[in-house]
């Protein structure tokens, strides 16, 4: 799923690739990928893009008619979704319900850009408002963590109270927006801490090393992302990840061989010798199956 420096590199492509242009078609091709109905997805066609913002894993489009107020097109990718920029479009329009293909913008002078979303479980989801509140996912986000004015002091007070394991508070979009199941393993991989480590146990030392961890970690990798483009963006943020996705293979810290634990809907991956003193953790599926 694309988490805060893809959806980030993917706002600074479109905003220059929208912004000062018409919308002439806006068309949903699937029944579940249009969230909103007031306003209609067809109130985008004259408007022109003035902006393209991004909350948590959420663009945001934003579009006018004249002087009249803004309009927002809230995007989330979810774990299959992409967009794909478009220099043309084929004469004839889409089938709808066919193929990847969710929703199609089609700009004033022929550009525009395609959602699309693989496989059988559709998640991706396209939100038409006025005001990006009106959102529940954008509603209920936590702070963002590159924001200037989220310090370590702003993360102390958000840990306050919470008795979950690490890999799961971050990840948890009501506490910090943005940070998902790749880069959750990251950050804890580079702050040298296990996942199921309990928030409540956390040291001084290790509140400052876990904020020094996802801020450095995400700062790099929106750093290799900047200036790629769409098409390219999947590529760049695995060939950028260290433990993620990346069982079986040599920690590229310790050499030590990077471990997997699976759940039903997920898994996360992380190094033994770098994060829990050389001891694998259990993998919950597995044993369940053994019993």
């Amino acid at each position: 799923m694309p988490e805060v420096p893809e959806v980030e590199a993917l706002r600074e492509f479109l905003d220059g690739q929208l912004v000062g242009k018409e919308i002439v078609r806006a068309l949903p091709l699937t029944v579940n990928v249009l969230k909103t109905y007031d306003p209609p997805l067809s109130a985008l066609e004259g408007t022109t893009v003035t902006e393209v913002g991004r909350r948590g894993k959420y663009l945001d489009i934003v579009t006018r008619r004249g002087d009249g107020a803004p309009l927002h097109l809230a995007i989330h990718l979810a774990r299959a979704g992409w967009l794909r920029w478009r220099d043309s479009f084929p004469a004839a329009p889409p089938r709808p319900g066919k193929g990847p293909l969710a929703a199609r913008f089609v700009l004033a002078d022929g550009t525009g850009f395609d959602l699309t979303e693989q496989g059988t479980t559709k998640r991706l989801a396209v939100h038409l408002v006025r005001d990006t509140a009106e959102v529940p996912g954008i509603a209920t986000l936590g702070p963002e963590p590159l924001d200037p004015a989220f310090d370590r002091a702003a993360f102390v007070r958000l840990l306050a109270g919470e008795r979950r394991q690490i890999k799961g508070a971050l990840r948890d979009q009501r506490l910090i927006a943005g940070i998902g199941n790749a880069y959750s393993d990251e950050i804890l991989h580079v702050a040298k801490m296990s996942p199921f480590k309990q928030v409540r146990n956390l040291s001084e030392e290790e509140i400052t090393v876990l904020y020094d961890a996802m801020t450095s970690t995400l700062t790099d990798a929106v750093e290799r992302s900047r200036g790629i483009a769409a098409g390219r963006l999947k590529a760049e943020k695995k060939s950028g990840l260290r433990v993620h996705g990346r069982a079986g293979e040599a920690c590229p810290v310790c050499g030590d061989t990077i471990r997997s634990v699976s759940f039903s809907d997920s898994s996360l991956q992380y190094c033994p010798t770098c994060q829990t003193g050389g001891k694998p953790l259990a993998d919950r599926r597995l044993s369940r199956l053994l019993k």
